[in-house]
Protein backbone atom coordinates (compact mmCIF):
# COMPACT_ATOMS: atom_id res chain seq x y z
CA UNK A 1 0.00 0.00 0.00
CA UNK A 2 2.72 2.54 0.60
CA UNK A 3 4.26 1.73 -3.29
CA UNK A 4 0.78 2.24 -4.63
CA UNK A 5 0.59 5.52 -2.41
CA UNK A 6 4.27 6.91 -3.22
CA UNK A 7 3.08 5.78 -7.33
CA UNK A 8 -0.40 7.45 -6.84
CA UNK A 9 1.07 10.54 -5.41
CA UNK A 10 3.94 11.53 -7.56
CA UNK A 11 1.54 10.78 -10.70
CA UNK A 12 0.46 14.23 -9.65
CA UNK A 13 2.99 15.55 -7.38
CA UNK A 14 5.92 15.11 -10.39
CA UNK A 15 3.34 17.25 -13.13
CA UNK A 16 2.52 19.74 -10.58
CA UNK A 17 6.26 20.12 -8.72
CA UNK A 18 7.67 20.51 -12.50
CA UNK A 19 4.96 23.06 -13.49
CA UNK A 20 5.00 25.15 -10.31
CA UNK A 21 9.39 24.81 -10.89
CA UNK A 22 9.05 26.29 -14.31
CA UNK A 23 6.63 28.66 -13.36
CA UNK A 24 9.35 29.97 -10.66
CA UNK A 25 12.16 29.81 -13.34
CA UNK A 26 10.34 32.97 -14.88
CA UNK A 27 11.15 34.86 -11.73
CA UNK A 28 14.66 33.54 -11.50
CA UNK A 29 15.58 34.43 -15.05
CA UNK A 30 13.90 37.82 -14.57
CA UNK A 31 16.41 38.46 -11.41
CA UNK A 32 19.62 37.30 -13.74
CA UNK A 33 18.05 39.64 -15.82
CA UNK A 34 18.03 42.52 -13.69
CA UNK A 35 21.45 41.88 -11.92
CA UNK A 36 22.67 42.31 -15.50
CA UNK A 37 20.90 45.88 -15.71
CA UNK A 38 22.20 46.94 -12.03
CA UNK A 39 22.28 46.49 -8.65
CA UNK A 40 19.14 49.04 -8.24
CA UNK A 41 17.29 47.57 -11.42
CA UNK A 42 17.79 44.21 -8.94
CA UNK A 43 16.24 45.87 -6.20
CA UNK A 44 13.88 47.52 -7.53
CA UNK A 45 12.65 44.71 -9.61
CA UNK A 46 13.11 42.49 -7.22
CA UNK A 47 11.10 44.18 -4.44
CA UNK A 48 8.13 44.88 -7.46
CA UNK A 49 7.91 40.87 -7.66
CA UNK A 50 7.92 39.53 -4.26
CA UNK A 51 4.81 42.13 -4.51
CA UNK A 52 3.15 40.75 -7.18
CA UNK A 53 3.57 37.08 -6.56
CA UNK A 54 2.84 37.53 -2.73
CA UNK A 55 -0.32 38.98 -3.67
CA UNK A 56 -0.93 36.75 -6.72
CA UNK A 57 -0.67 33.56 -4.13
CA UNK A 58 -2.60 34.98 -1.48
CA UNK A 59 -5.29 35.26 -4.04
CA UNK A 60 -4.19 31.92 -4.89
CA UNK A 61 -5.33 30.42 -1.77
CA UNK A 62 -8.45 31.58 -2.14
CA UNK A 63 -9.48 29.66 -5.23
CA UNK A 64 -7.72 26.84 -3.65
CA UNK A 65 -10.56 25.91 -2.20
CA UNK A 66 -11.70 24.19 -5.27
CA UNK A 67 -9.02 21.40 -4.41
CA UNK A 68 -10.22 19.62 -1.56
CA UNK A 69 -14.13 19.71 -2.70
CA UNK A 70 -13.56 19.05 -6.20
CA UNK A 71 -11.22 15.75 -5.05
CA UNK A 72 -13.75 14.81 -2.17
CA UNK A 73 -16.39 14.93 -4.99
CA UNK A 74 -14.32 12.95 -7.17
CA UNK A 75 -13.59 9.94 -5.12
CA UNK A 76 -17.34 9.97 -4.04
CA UNK A 77 -18.36 10.21 -7.55
CA UNK A 78 -20.60 13.23 -8.03
CA UNK A 79 -20.02 14.36 -11.40
CA UNK A 80 -22.34 17.19 -11.63
CA UNK A 81 -20.79 18.59 -8.53
CA UNK A 82 -17.24 18.75 -9.78
CA UNK A 83 -18.61 20.90 -13.04
CA UNK A 84 -20.49 23.48 -10.26
CA UNK A 85 -17.53 23.84 -8.44
CA UNK A 86 -15.52 24.97 -11.34
CA UNK A 87 -17.88 27.12 -12.44
CA UNK A 88 -18.10 28.83 -9.57
CA UNK A 89 -14.06 29.06 -8.96
CA UNK A 90 -13.81 31.03 -11.98
CA UNK A 91 -16.35 33.26 -10.93
CA UNK A 92 -14.24 33.69 -7.59
CA UNK A 93 -10.95 34.21 -9.62
CA UNK A 94 -12.58 37.39 -11.26
CA UNK A 95 -14.15 38.61 -8.40
CA UNK A 96 -10.59 38.40 -6.50
CA UNK A 97 -8.29 39.87 -9.45
CA UNK A 98 -10.57 43.54 -9.88
CA UNK A 99 -10.00 44.80 -6.49
CA UNK A 100 -6.44 42.97 -6.42
CA UNK A 101 -5.21 44.77 -8.83
CA UNK A 102 -6.50 48.23 -8.17
CA UNK A 103 -4.67 47.62 -5.04
CA UNK A 104 -1.32 46.64 -6.91
CA UNK A 105 -1.73 49.98 -8.54
CA UNK A 106 -1.69 52.10 -5.48
CA UNK A 107 1.62 50.26 -4.41
CA UNK A 108 3.87 52.55 -4.79
CA UNK A 109 2.46 55.13 -2.55
CA UNK A 110 2.83 52.19 -0.06
CA UNK A 111 6.31 51.56 -0.94
CA UNK A 112 7.66 55.30 0.19
CA UNK A 113 5.59 55.11 3.48
CA UNK A 114 7.43 51.75 4.02
CA UNK A 115 10.64 53.97 3.73
CA UNK A 116 11.79 52.53 0.83
CA UNK A 117 14.57 54.74 -1.28
CA UNK A 118 13.10 56.77 -4.46
CA UNK A 119 14.71 55.36 -7.14
CA UNK A 120 13.55 51.85 -5.79
CA UNK A 121 10.11 52.52 -5.64
CA UNK A 122 10.21 54.64 -9.24
CA UNK A 123 11.71 51.20 -10.69
CA UNK A 124 9.29 48.97 -8.51
CA UNK A 125 6.40 51.00 -9.91
CA UNK A 126 6.68 50.67 -13.62
CA UNK A 127 7.06 47.20 -13.21
CA UNK A 128 3.91 46.81 -11.16
CA UNK A 129 1.63 48.95 -13.35
CA UNK A 130 2.04 46.64 -16.44
CA UNK A 131 2.34 43.01 -14.40
CA UNK A 132 -1.06 43.63 -12.79
CA UNK A 133 -2.56 42.56 -16.23
CA UNK A 134 -1.81 39.45 -16.02
CA UNK A 135 -3.73 38.88 -12.32
CA UNK A 136 -6.85 37.17 -13.85
CA UNK A 137 -5.29 34.81 -16.15
CA UNK A 138 -3.23 33.61 -13.59
CA UNK A 139 -5.82 33.32 -11.04
CA UNK A 140 -7.88 31.80 -13.70
CA UNK A 141 -5.26 29.24 -14.52
CA UNK A 142 -5.14 28.32 -10.73
CA UNK A 143 -8.19 27.71 -10.44
CA UNK A 144 -8.67 25.27 -13.36
CA UNK A 145 -5.22 23.73 -12.64
CA UNK A 146 -6.33 22.86 -9.15
CA UNK A 147 -9.11 21.07 -11.00
CA UNK A 148 -7.52 19.09 -13.27
CA UNK A 149 -4.79 18.37 -10.66
CA UNK A 150 -8.19 16.79 -8.24
CA UNK A 151 -8.96 14.63 -11.39
CA UNK A 152 -5.65 13.16 -11.14
CA UNK A 153 -5.15 14.94 -14.83
CA UNK A 154 -2.04 17.53 -13.64
CA UNK A 155 0.36 16.68 -16.72
CA UNK A 156 -0.96 18.91 -19.04
CA UNK A 157 -0.75 21.84 -16.65
CA UNK A 158 3.37 20.97 -16.59
CA UNK A 159 3.31 21.00 -20.04
CA UNK A 160 1.61 24.33 -20.62
CA UNK A 161 3.43 26.12 -17.71
CA UNK A 162 7.25 24.61 -19.62
CA UNK A 163 5.63 26.15 -22.78
CA UNK A 164 4.70 29.64 -21.34
CA UNK A 165 7.94 29.78 -18.92
CA UNK A 166 10.07 28.90 -22.63
CA UNK A 167 7.97 32.10 -24.25
CA UNK A 168 8.19 34.21 -21.09
CA UNK A 169 12.11 33.78 -20.90
CA UNK A 170 12.31 34.85 -24.63
CA UNK A 171 9.96 37.25 -24.34
CA UNK A 172 11.96 38.36 -21.28
CA UNK A 173 15.52 38.69 -23.38
CA UNK A 174 13.58 40.15 -26.32
CA UNK A 175 12.02 43.15 -24.74
CA UNK A 176 13.92 43.73 -21.60
CA UNK A 177 17.23 44.13 -23.81
CA UNK A 178 15.46 45.56 -27.45
CA UNK A 179 16.57 42.49 -28.99
CA UNK A 180 15.06 41.83 -32.95
CA UNK A 181 14.08 45.30 -33.45
CA UNK A 182 12.35 45.51 -30.34
CA UNK A 183 12.89 48.54 -28.61
CA UNK A 184 14.92 48.37 -24.90
CA UNK A 185 11.85 48.10 -22.16
CA UNK A 186 13.62 47.24 -19.48
CA UNK A 187 11.76 46.25 -16.08
CA UNK A 188 8.49 47.39 -18.30
CA UNK A 189 9.66 44.76 -20.73
CA UNK A 190 10.08 41.97 -18.25
CA UNK A 191 6.73 42.68 -16.71
CA UNK A 192 5.06 42.73 -20.34
CA UNK A 193 6.26 39.46 -21.26
CA UNK A 194 5.35 37.68 -18.11
CA UNK A 195 1.43 38.99 -18.78
CA UNK A 196 1.25 37.82 -22.08
CA UNK A 197 2.37 34.53 -21.12
CA UNK A 198 -0.01 34.13 -18.19
CA UNK A 199 -2.85 35.02 -20.71
CA UNK A 200 -1.44 32.11 -22.60
CA UNK A 201 -1.25 29.39 -20.35
CA UNK A 202 -4.61 30.65 -19.51
CA UNK A 203 -5.99 30.01 -22.95
CA UNK A 204 -3.93 26.98 -23.55
CA UNK A 205 -5.49 25.29 -20.35
CA UNK A 206 -8.86 26.05 -21.67
CA UNK A 207 -8.44 24.65 -25.04
CA UNK A 208 -6.86 21.63 -23.57
CA UNK A 209 -9.69 20.56 -21.42
CA UNK A 210 -11.87 21.46 -24.57
CA UNK A 211 -10.20 18.84 -25.94
CA UNK A 212 -8.88 16.03 -23.62
CA UNK A 213 -11.19 13.07 -24.22
CA UNK A 214 -11.57 12.51 -20.45
CA UNK A 215 -11.55 16.49 -19.24
CA UNK A 216 -14.19 17.60 -21.93
CA UNK A 217 -17.01 14.88 -20.72
CA UNK A 218 -17.10 17.86 -18.17
CA UNK A 219 -19.07 20.95 -18.66
CA UNK A 220 -16.85 23.13 -17.27
CA UNK A 221 -17.60 26.09 -19.71
CA UNK A 222 -21.71 25.86 -19.83
CA UNK A 223 -23.80 27.91 -17.71
CA UNK A 224 -20.82 30.24 -16.70
CA UNK A 225 -23.80 32.64 -16.22
CA UNK A 226 -25.13 31.02 -13.79
CA UNK A 227 -23.45 32.61 -10.08
CA UNK A 228 -24.61 30.11 -7.42
CA UNK A 229 -24.07 31.59 -4.25
CA UNK A 230 -24.13 28.32 -1.95
CA UNK A 231 -20.86 27.08 -3.73
CA UNK A 232 -18.92 29.95 -3.86
CA UNK A 233 -19.60 30.26 0.29
CA UNK A 234 -18.44 27.28 0.64
CA UNK A 235 -15.35 28.02 -1.41
CA UNK A 236 -14.77 30.83 0.56
CA UNK A 237 -15.28 29.29 4.00
CA UNK A 238 -12.19 27.06 3.13
CA UNK A 239 -10.19 29.38 0.80
CA UNK A 240 -10.17 32.65 3.02
CA UNK A 241 -8.23 30.90 5.48
CA UNK A 242 -5.57 29.17 3.12
CA UNK A 243 -5.36 32.53 1.42
CA UNK A 244 -5.04 33.89 5.02
CA UNK A 245 -2.45 31.52 6.03
CA UNK A 246 -0.78 32.52 2.33
CA UNK A 247 -0.84 35.96 3.54
CA UNK A 248 0.84 35.09 6.63
CA UNK A 249 3.59 33.04 5.51
CA UNK A 250 4.24 35.06 2.15
CA UNK A 251 3.63 38.03 4.42
CA UNK A 252 6.89 37.40 6.07
CA UNK A 253 8.98 36.72 3.62
CA UNK A 254 7.82 39.72 2.37
CA UNK A 255 8.06 42.40 5.26
CA UNK A 256 11.55 40.99 5.35
CA UNK A 257 12.26 41.77 2.26
CA UNK A 258 11.27 45.71 3.48
CA UNK A 259 13.27 45.77 5.81
CA UNK A 260 16.04 44.25 3.79
CA UNK A 261 15.85 47.35 1.62
CA UNK A 262 15.64 49.62 5.20
CA UNK A 263 19.28 48.24 5.07
CA UNK A 264 20.92 49.36 2.54
CA UNK A 265 20.61 48.86 -1.62
CA UNK A 266 23.27 45.99 -1.30
CA UNK A 267 21.64 43.91 1.66
CA UNK A 268 18.54 43.62 -0.63
CA UNK A 269 20.09 43.29 -3.59
CA UNK A 270 21.97 40.15 -1.57
CA UNK A 271 18.35 38.78 -0.38
CA UNK A 272 17.07 38.87 -3.68
CA UNK A 273 19.76 36.07 -5.09
CA UNK A 274 18.78 34.01 -1.91
CA UNK A 275 15.28 34.59 -1.91
CA UNK A 276 15.15 33.91 -5.52
CA UNK A 277 17.24 30.55 -5.22
CA UNK A 278 15.40 28.88 -2.33
CA UNK A 279 11.87 30.76 -4.40
CA UNK A 280 12.58 27.98 -7.57
CA UNK A 281 13.50 24.82 -5.08
CA UNK A 282 10.26 25.46 -2.81
CA UNK A 283 7.94 25.34 -6.05
CA UNK A 284 8.95 21.15 -5.52
CA UNK A 285 7.10 21.02 -1.99
CA UNK A 286 4.41 23.71 -2.85
CA UNK A 287 3.83 21.25 -6.17
CA UNK A 288 4.01 18.23 -3.55
CA UNK A 289 1.64 20.10 -1.05
CA UNK A 290 -1.12 20.59 -4.06
CA UNK A 291 -1.01 16.78 -4.56
CA UNK A 292 -1.23 15.94 -1.13
CA UNK A 293 -4.24 17.80 -0.63
CA UNK A 294 -6.03 16.11 -3.89
CA UNK A 295 -4.53 13.10 -2.54
CA UNK A 296 -6.10 13.22 1.01
CA UNK A 297 -9.41 14.77 -0.02
CA UNK A 298 -9.88 11.62 -2.75
CA UNK A 299 -9.34 9.45 0.12
CA UNK A 300 -11.47 11.42 2.80
CA UNK A 301 -14.40 11.65 -0.30
CA UNK A 302 -13.84 7.30 0.28
CA UNK A 303 -14.54 7.91 3.80
CA UNK A 304 -10.93 5.91 4.26
CA UNK A 305 -9.01 7.75 7.19
CA UNK A 306 -5.98 5.32 7.02
CA UNK A 307 -5.74 6.22 3.34
CA UNK A 308 -5.07 9.78 4.20
CA UNK A 309 -2.89 9.46 7.07
CA UNK A 310 -0.84 7.40 4.83
CA UNK A 311 -0.84 9.59 2.06
CA UNK A 312 0.03 12.79 4.33
CA UNK A 313 2.99 11.06 5.82
CA UNK A 314 4.34 9.27 2.78
CA UNK A 315 3.73 13.34 1.00
CA UNK A 316 5.96 14.41 4.36
CA UNK A 317 8.74 12.26 4.25
CA UNK A 318 9.28 12.74 0.26
CA UNK A 319 9.53 16.50 1.02
CA UNK A 320 11.88 16.36 3.54
CA UNK A 321 14.42 14.20 2.04
CA UNK A 322 14.00 15.72 -1.07
CA UNK A 323 14.91 19.32 0.67
CA UNK A 324 17.42 17.99 2.81
CA UNK A 325 19.48 17.11 -0.03
CA UNK A 326 18.94 20.32 -1.84
CA UNK A 327 20.18 22.38 1.52
CA UNK A 328 23.14 19.71 1.10
CA UNK A 329 23.85 21.12 -2.58
CA UNK A 330 23.34 24.61 -2.03
CA UNK A 331 25.83 24.52 1.09
CA UNK A 332 28.35 22.87 -1.61
CA UNK A 333 27.87 24.82 -4.44
CA UNK A 334 26.78 28.65 -2.83
CA UNK A 335 30.08 30.88 -4.99
CA UNK A 336 28.62 29.32 -8.22
CA UNK A 337 24.90 29.60 -7.38
CA UNK A 338 25.67 33.35 -6.51
CA UNK A 339 28.14 33.91 -9.68
CA UNK A 340 24.79 33.13 -11.94
CA UNK A 341 23.32 36.21 -10.52
CA UNK A 342 26.43 39.02 -10.39
CA UNK A 343 29.89 38.69 -11.25
CA UNK A 344 31.89 37.55 -8.02
CA UNK A 345 34.90 38.91 -9.25
CA UNK A 346 33.77 42.14 -9.38
CA UNK A 347 35.25 44.09 -6.26
CA UNK A 348 32.11 46.45 -6.19
CA UNK A 349 29.97 43.22 -5.90
CA UNK A 350 32.47 41.83 -3.05
CA UNK A 351 29.55 43.04 -0.01
CA UNK A 352 26.63 42.01 -2.46
CA UNK A 353 28.60 38.13 -2.15
CA UNK A 354 29.59 38.28 1.14
CA UNK A 355 25.81 39.19 2.18
CA UNK A 356 24.77 36.66 -0.21
CA UNK A 357 26.75 34.15 1.48
CA UNK A 358 25.90 34.23 4.78
CA UNK A 359 21.82 34.46 4.14
CA UNK A 360 22.64 31.31 1.97
CA UNK A 361 23.93 29.33 4.44
CA UNK A 362 21.11 30.29 7.00
CA UNK A 363 18.18 29.48 4.33
CA UNK A 364 20.12 26.08 3.16
CA UNK A 365 19.76 24.80 6.59
CA UNK A 366 16.35 25.81 6.97
CA UNK A 367 15.24 23.72 4.07
CA UNK A 368 13.74 20.45 5.52
CA UNK A 369 11.66 22.06 7.75
CA UNK A 370 10.54 24.60 4.94
CA UNK A 371 9.65 21.52 3.08
CA UNK A 372 7.78 19.87 6.05
CA UNK A 373 5.97 22.37 6.78
CA UNK A 374 4.58 23.24 3.17
CA UNK A 375 3.69 19.74 2.53
CA UNK A 376 1.63 19.06 5.80
CA UNK A 377 -0.68 22.05 5.99
CA UNK A 378 -1.18 21.01 2.29
CA UNK A 379 -2.79 17.44 4.54
CA UNK A 380 -4.43 19.67 6.59
CA UNK A 381 -6.34 21.76 3.88
CA UNK A 382 -7.58 17.73 2.43
CA UNK A 383 -8.95 17.26 5.91
CA UNK A 384 -10.79 20.50 4.89
CA UNK A 385 -8.74 21.93 8.23
CA UNK A 386 -8.09 25.20 6.98
CA UNK A 387 -9.27 27.77 9.99
CA UNK A 388 -7.18 26.36 12.49
CA UNK A 389 -4.01 25.92 10.13
CA UNK A 390 -4.22 29.40 9.39
CA UNK A 391 -4.33 30.48 13.08
CA UNK A 392 -1.61 28.39 14.03
CA UNK A 393 0.15 30.19 11.18
CA UNK A 394 -0.22 33.72 12.41
CA UNK A 395 1.64 33.08 15.97
CA UNK A 396 4.84 31.04 13.79
CA UNK A 397 5.29 33.70 11.44
CA UNK A 398 4.84 36.83 13.40
CA UNK A 399 4.94 36.29 16.56
CA UNK A 400 7.91 33.86 16.39
CA UNK A 401 9.40 34.64 12.95
CA UNK A 402 8.51 38.29 12.47
CA UNK A 403 9.78 39.25 15.79
CA UNK A 404 13.08 37.12 16.68
CA UNK A 405 14.07 38.42 13.06
CA UNK A 406 13.73 42.19 13.84
CA UNK A 407 15.78 41.54 17.17
CA UNK A 408 18.26 39.48 15.76
CA UNK A 409 18.65 41.58 12.66
CA UNK A 410 18.50 45.12 14.01
CA UNK A 411 19.39 44.90 17.89
CA UNK A 412 21.85 42.40 17.71
CA UNK A 413 23.53 44.06 14.72
CA UNK A 414 23.01 40.77 12.59
CA UNK A 415 21.33 42.77 9.18
CA UNK A 416 20.02 40.54 6.64
CA UNK A 417 21.59 37.39 8.13
CA UNK A 418 19.84 37.72 11.44
CA UNK A 419 16.39 38.28 9.49
CA UNK A 420 17.17 35.33 7.42
CA UNK A 421 17.84 33.01 10.65
CA UNK A 422 14.20 34.89 12.32
CA UNK A 423 12.66 33.30 9.62
CA UNK A 424 13.94 30.40 9.42
CA UNK A 425 12.66 29.80 13.19
CA UNK A 426 9.31 30.67 12.26
CA UNK A 427 9.31 28.01 9.88
CA UNK A 428 10.52 25.46 12.02
CA UNK A 429 7.52 26.40 14.46
CA UNK A 430 4.88 26.76 11.69
CA UNK A 431 6.07 22.55 10.78
CA UNK A 432 5.84 21.66 14.01
CA UNK A 433 2.57 23.18 14.78
CA UNK A 434 1.09 21.68 11.90
CA UNK A 435 2.51 18.05 12.48
CA UNK A 436 1.13 17.97 15.64
CA UNK A 437 -2.36 19.38 14.07
CA UNK A 438 -2.51 16.66 11.36
CA UNK A 439 -1.79 13.77 13.78
CA UNK A 440 -4.10 14.83 15.89
CA UNK A 441 -7.12 15.36 13.75
CA UNK A 442 -6.53 11.48 12.22
CA UNK A 443 -6.52 10.30 15.86
CA UNK A 444 -9.74 11.72 16.21
CA UNK A 445 -11.06 10.34 12.87
CA UNK A 446 -11.02 6.93 13.80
Amino acid sequence: MIRTEIRELLRIAIPLASAQVAQSITGFVDTLMMGRLGAEVLAGGGLASITFFTLLNVAAGVVMGVTPLVAEAYGAGYKKRIEQIAHQGLWLSLALAIPSMFFIGQMGDLMQILGQKPITVTLAKSYLDVVLWGLFPALAFATLRNVVSSLSQARAVMVIVIAGTLFNIVGNYVLGFGKFGFPKMGLVGLALASVIALWGMFIALVVYILQDKQLKTYRFFRHLNQLKLLIIWELLILGIPIGVSAALELGLFTIVTYLMGILGTDVLAAHQIVFQTMFVIFMVPLGVSYATTARVGQWIGQQNTEGAKQAGYVSIGIAAGFMTLMGIMLLAFSQQIIGLYVDIRNPENSNVVALATSMLSVAALAHPVDGVQKVTIGALYGLRDTRVSMLLSFPAFWCVGLTSGYVLGFHFGLGGTGLWVGQSIGVATAAGLFIWRFCNLISLRR
